[in-house]
């Protein structure tokens, strides 16, 4: 079962960016996901199922 992610979610992800960030805002949603770095504002497109295993948490969006 996937998990419920949304445009504007901020992701904390196990591994740290080499900014030093470990949060990723949520910008597009669909097969592939396209996170943007909170420390440093640099954009990827990542598969779900890959991301999926590396979120620590969710902070959803209001």
């Amino acid at each position: 079962m996937a998990m419920q992610i949304a445009v504007g979610d901020i992701l904390t992800l196990k591994k740290q960016h080499p900014c030093g960030s470990k949060e990723w805002e949520v910008i597009y949603v669909g097969q592939d996901l396209r996170i943007k770095c909170v420390g440093c504002g640099h954009q990827l497109m990542i598969p779900r199922t890959k991301i999926e295993k590396n979120i620590k948490s969710i902070t959803k969006s209001s």
